[in-house]
């Protein structure tokens, strides 16, 4: 890993590390669903940030099954594909509510 990306990791670390402390904070605040599953896309996407770069440092190899047809990790796929669907999924509840 070069100089810029460490200092990118640690950007995103540190931005990524807020966003999902202060998440968590209002996950104890609110029951509303859509708040809460835009609160497990932001923790599952800094969960994603720490895989990437465990693995990008060589702390962690994946070794899990790949997608059949491509070289692609699974694991590292569905940590990119998760945060989006609970995004998804609160964005489309607030809608919801919203035009009611």
């Amino acid at each position: 890993m070069t100089q810029s990306e460490m200092i990118l990791y640690v950007i995103k670390l540190v931005m990524g590390g807020l966003s999902a402390l202060f998440a968590i904070l209002l996950w104890s605040k609110t029951k509303d669903f859509a708040w809460m599953s835009l609160v497990i896309g932001v923790v599952f996407s800094y969960l994603g940030l720490l895989f990437n770069m465990f693995v990008d440092a060589g702390i962690l190899v994946t070794l899990g099954p790949l997608i059949p047809g491509t070289e692609l990790p699974l694991l590292t796929v569905v940590l990119t594909v998760i945060p989006n669907i609970f995004f998804i999924l609160a964005f489309v509840l607030m809608l919801h509510r919203s035009s009611k």
